[in-house]
Formats: structure tokens, C-alpha cells, sequence
């Protein structure tokens, strides 16, 4: 049996793991954390450190804001932890990667498998493509969502950037700037609108021809089945 510290337990990731977990006979939410200090299903806590009881890992779904709370207790317990949390500043990614050093720490911008294949496609796709086709990203998110690019867009764009035998200039809003478009661009859109739970498109336009990779997510289980799978690995 696997047991797991949920944070951010009360938000919709949070109840979208819960159900997921409610399901399994391997795994137990034993605590969840809520900064506001709301109730679930199980004991919850504003702060980590308010919870005695044994845990095996940590998953966080919560707020960047609360990553060093989450890191420094889980440092102190030597507890691995999944941080499935988007919007981290360039620090805090340096925050977590030192922490790596002390415990285990699994960091995606996306939980979805079909992401993750798609970023591996899309990497491929530059090798084979570049310097005769341009590359843009559109992403779509709920009318709720706060951060915009979305998290999954910049870590298809970062993957891209890696693959480019030059270094890709990120374009987020064309029109601020009247000229033509760079070779060297990646442009990159957010849309935000209804309940859409995720869209991601990346785009190759070349000559006569365009190629497109594209992944939907309909539901937030997608990222809940691979938190966990993230958990139990």
C-alpha cells in the first residue's frame, strides 16, 4: 500500500486524484494539505508540518508559493515528491533541482502521457524539419486558468529550443511587433475560454504543406492516473 500526502487536496486536480485514488486498492490518500484549510475525505492540514503520521511520497498540486514548504518538508522526512504544480519561476526550478540532490523529485509540466509522447514527436519532427518549416504552438485552457503560456506549451517550446541546432527566439504576442516573421521564431498563443480542460497543437508550416501534432486531454483523470503512476515509480 502506497501512501500518499495529497497537496493542494481541495483544488480540482486535487479532487480529480482523490477520485482516481478512491478507486485503487494500492494506494491511500493518508493526508491532504489546503492552504485555506478545507476539508476532505481524509485529515487535512494547512501546513505539512501540522501531520505526525508516516507518508511515502508526496504529490503537490497545488500553488508555486508553496514549493519550499513542500521541498523543506519533505528534505526533512526524506520523502520523494511529485510536483505536477505549473507557473515556477526559473528560481524555484533551480530550488527543486538542488533539492534533487537530497531526495527524489519527479517535475513534469504535464502529467499525461500523450503529452509527454507528443513533446518526444515533436522533438523528432524538429530534427527532421528545421530550417524549412516555422514552428508555432497554440494552446487552450478553461476560462479559470491563471497562467498563460501554459506550462505544457513552454516545455514543448523548451524541447524544441533543445533540438534547434540555433537558439529559438519565443514570440507570445504578434501583434506588438510589425514585421515580418523570423525564421528563427517559435510563436507561441494561449486561448482561454469554457471549460476546456487542456488542447495543445504544435504547428510545422512549410512550403505547400503543413504538419500538425496535436493532443486534446477531456478530462482531468488523464493527469491524476499519471501522478500516481509518477508516485508509484
Amino acid at each position: 500500500m502506497l501512501n500518499i500526502m495529497l497537496s493542494g487536496c481541495c483544488g480540482s486536480m486535487g479532487r480529480a486524484v482523490t477520485a482516481f485514488a478512491g478507486n485503487r486498492d494500492d494506494i491511500k490518500i493518508t493526508a491532504g494539505i489546503d492552504r485555506e484549510g478545507r476539508e476532505c475525505k481524509f485529515p487535512t492540514f494547512v501546513s505539512p508540518f501540522s501531520f505526525n503520521g508516516k507518508v511515502d511520497v508526496i504529490i503537490d498540486f497545488s500553488h508555486p508559493s508553496a514549493l519550499t514548504t513542500v521541498l523543506n518538508y519533505c528534505k526533512k522526512r526524506k520523502l520523494p515528491v511529485i510536483l505536477a504544480t505549473t507557473g515556477y519561476t526559473d528560481e524555484q526550478k533551480k530550488e527543486f533541482t538542488e533539492a534533487s540532490k537530497e531526495i527524489p523529485v519527479f517535475f513534469s509540466a504535464n502529467m499525461s502521457l500523450g503529452i509527454n509522447l507528443i513533446i518526444a514527436l515533436a522533438k523528432k519532427a524538429t530534427k527532421l524539419l528545421e530550417g524549412n518549416f516555422d514552428i508555432e504552438i497554440v494552446e487552450r485552457h478553461h476560462n479559470q486558468k491563471i497562467d498563460a503560456p501554459s506550462g505544457t506549451a513552454l516545455a514543448i517550446a523548451d524541447a524544441i529550443d533543445e533540438t534547434l541546432s540555433y537558439p529559438a527566439e519565443y514570440v507570445y504576442d504578434r501583434h506588438a511587433v510589425r514585421r515580418k516573421r523570423k525564421p528563427t521564431e517559435i510563436g507561441i498563443h494561449a486561448v482561454r475560454g469554457g471549460t476546456i480542460v487542456g488542447d495543445h497543437e504544435v504547428i510545422f508550416a512549410g512550403t505547400d504543406e503543413v504538419i500538425e501534432l496535436k493532443h486534446s486531454a477531456h478530462s482531468k483523470e488523464v493527469f491524476a492516473v499519471g501522478a500516481i503512476k509518477a508516485a508509484k515509480f
